[in-house]
């Protein structure tokens, strides 16, 4: 680790109060070193990566770190704050402040001792003699694991002697796990066996010391305990006779865990990374406890992919949001790609497109009414999947691949009954809360081999057809049509107002659960081969406003490009092709940086557009496509005033806002660590 710390990089009297400053303070020094290209970019990496999960630990302990392209090579920079620094640790802030910098690729052997680091935090003799050191020098070393120069720097030698044994016990434990018989001698009864994986969104450091923390503990508890840390190195998967072996399993992770199916079968603790880290004791006498009861649904009920990419703990309500979106992004796909089929349609052949014969009865190759024909009934077919696809995905979210069956059922039963985009949705819930409810029962282990293929399929599929068909398949149908004629009777004023809200919706998180609600909503009304008029107004509403955002940041960095640092210019350039696309994530980099001034300014572009694509009675067949699907709009003219009055508005708003923050005329220029303060007041606007 030589390389990757010096005494230049460590500051024992790091002054910054908030988490964002002491980042800078020490990326500051690996900008001086010339190990970061861009500070502002690397600043942003370590604040995308701190917004997935915080840094900080137990015991006093910051740990910012991230994959970055400014990065030139592996860097490690340490901070020691005497009044600490809030981290998002639950048992307080952090004194010993680790940020790590890893280039965007890294080799193998770098991140190897970038996690031996890691697991080195979860020693208290190594945290011990980095508080009482002295010298940055010193405090370099010790992290380094040099041998000690003089006697102010014994606690490295003990440290890395500790650290030394920390790792001969775990490969004692490995060792002992891999040996024949039960790894026992003299005829004891050999100690409970445990296998863990661990991983986190980068791999550098949670998923280490996780690993290192479940291996201490269980030597403590007496339990023979396997990890495999699926990290960024890339990862040694474990010997399947030792999984085999196993009494029980632990998986403490924020990523999917790969390979997931070679542990099925056994009593299971499933939670995020950083339990493993804080309460791997907790974890262990769990687990021993569910093998005591005989618990291994886990097996037959793995954990679904809302929660595998969730964070553990999470509410119904976050659960909830999940599973929808789950099925409406596997939804968008058809819509997009039905959409644009049948408005090719009626594009090329004309509006009576759709009372054409099928093309398996009359299709001349010659005749541009057949190619239309064709497309749109294509697009017909493909939009015939929205429902099922929503329903089947929802309880896919909620309950893993045994909820297709029932959902793509109850979805298609919606469907025959005329229950529509809200009988999906109804029909995916409960599709996948059958099967949830289905997966608790202890099941004997004869059974459980034919359960995913036929038990689950059979009873799930029967309960949900049961109830969409008998008992709540009318309702839903009525609240479908009473939905349908609602949009049908909108106008004037009205129409105006629900353009205004759609726009407000469409540009509030970009992309996100209320983009995404207003975007479903406009989709479900020209999800029919006959859209009405008041649902084509409503889709080409929802895409006007969609475009706004990215395009209004990519003309205030054209206009004011001094109100912005050069990754947003970079990231402007491509906001012109993102909005033109009706791709409205292109300005989550603005609003991530700024969200205080992009996205009011977003929304209120956004709000203009929708009222006036409304009030202009634009209409739109297509559910995508941007400036691309112009020639299908109704009032094409009209509908490009309203994005480019938004834009104008959006993008007036943000130069103004921006503009306002900028320092007064007259005062003092800062230099030195004022200079720096004030550059992280302007570059992090969120604190202002």
């Amino acid at each position: 680790m030589s390389d990757m710390i010096t005494a230049d990089l460590v500051d024992l009297d790091l002054s910054a109060d908030t988490k964002e400053a002491a980042a800078r303070s020490l990326a500051e020094r690996m900008v001086a070193l010339g190990r970061v290209t861009d500070l502002d970019g690397f600043l942003a990496d370590v604040a995308a990566r701190e917004a997935q999960m915080p840094t900080g630990l137990d015991g006093g302990i910051g740990i910012p770190h991230c994959r970055s392209e400014h990065v030139t090579e592996p860097t490690l920079a340490f901070g020691r704050s005497a009044a600490g620094i809030d981290f998002g640790a639950a048992d307080g802030p952090a004194d010993l402040i680790f940020l790590i910098a890893a280039p965007a690729g890294a080799d193998d052997a770098h991140l190897t001792i970038l996690s031996s680091l890691a697991r080195q935090l979860m020693n208290s003799e190594f945290t011990d003699a980095l508080r009482a050191v002295d010298d940055a020098a010193a405090a370099a070393a010790l992290i380094r694991g040099d041998e000690p120069d003089a006697p102010a720097e014994a606690g490295a030698e003990d440290t890395v002697a500790s650290a030394g044994a920390a790792s001969s016990a775990a490969a004692t434990v490995t060792d002992d796990a891999t040996a024949g018989g039960d790894g026992t001698a003299g005829g004891e009864e050999r100690p409970f066996r445990i296998v863990a994986v661990t991983s986190c969104p980068t791999g550098i450091a949670h998923t280490y010391m996780a690993a290192e923390s479940l291996e201490n503990a269980g030597r403590e508890a007496g339990v023979e305990i396997t990890v495999e840390p699926q990290g960024s190195a890339g990862f040694t998967r474990l010997d399947p006779q030792v999984i085999a072996a196993a009494d029980a399993v632990i998986f403490a992770h924020d990523v999917p865990v790969r390979e997931k199916e070679r542990f099925a079968g056994k009593p299971t603790v499933d939670v995020g990374v950083k339990a493993g880290i804080n309460r791997p004791a907790e974890l262990i006498a769990e687990v021993r406890e569910k093998a005591a009861r005989g618990e291994v649904t886990s097996g037959s009920a793995p954990a679904s992919p809302v929660e595998r990419s969730g964070d553990s703990g999470e509410g119904y309500g976050t659960k909830l949001r999940k599973w929808l979106m789950s099925g409406v992004s596997y939804m968008v796909p058809f819509v997009a790609a039905g959409g644009l089929l049948i408005a090719l349609g009626f594009a090329i052949g004309g509006y009576k497109v759709d009372k054409a014969p099928s093309v398996m009865e009359h299709f001349i190759w010659t005749q541009a009414d057949s190619w239309a024909a064709l497309l749109f009934q294509i697009g017909g077919v493909a939009f015939g999947f929205l429902v099922p696809v929503l329903a089947g995905y929802i309880a896919y979210g909620m309950a893993d691949r045994p909820g297709l069956v029932p959902g793509f059922v109850g979805g298609s039963i919606a469907l025959t009954i005329n229950a529509g985009f809200l009988g999906g949705l109804a029909a995916g819930l409960i599709a996948g809360g059958v099967v949830m409810a289905i997966q608790k029962v202890n099941i004997p282990a004869a059974l459980r081999g034919i359960m995913p293929v036929v038990v689950i399929p059979l009873i799930s599929s029967a309960i949900v057809g049961f109830l969409m068909f008998v008992v709540i398949g009318k309702p839903i149908a009525e609240a479908q049509k009473g939905m349908t004629d609602w949009l049908n009777g909108l106008s004037g004023s009205n129409a105006i107002l629900l353009g205004a809200l759609l726009g407000l919706m469409m540009c509030f998180d970009l992309g996100g659960p209320v983009n995404k609600v207003a975007y479903t909503f406009a989709t479900a009304g020209i999800a029919v081969a006959s859209p009405s008029d008041s649902a084509m107004k409503i889709m080409a509403a929802v895409m006007a406003a969609g475009m706004v955002p990215p395009l209004a940041m990519a003309l205030a960095t054209t206009v004011r490009s001094k109100l912005f640092n050069q990754t947003e210019r970079e990231n402007g350039k491509a906001a012109w092709v993102l909005g033109a696309s009706f791709i409205s994530e292109g300005a989550i980099p603005f609003a991530a940086a700024d969200p205080l001034r992009v996205i009011p300014a977003s929304m209120a572009g956004g709000a203009i557009t929708g009222a006036l694509s409304m009030a202009f009675g634009a209409t739109l067949r297509a559910p995508h496509g941007g400036i691309f699907v112009v020639p299908l709009i109704g009032n094409p003219f009209l509908y490009l005033i309203a994005i480019a009055a938004g834009v104008c508005v959006t993008t007036a708003l943000v130069i103004v806002l921006k503009g306002m923050r900028k320092q007064a005329p007259g005062a003092t220029p800062a230099s030195g660590e004022g200079a720096a303060a004030q550059a992280a007041e302007q570059k992090q606007p969120v604190a202002a």
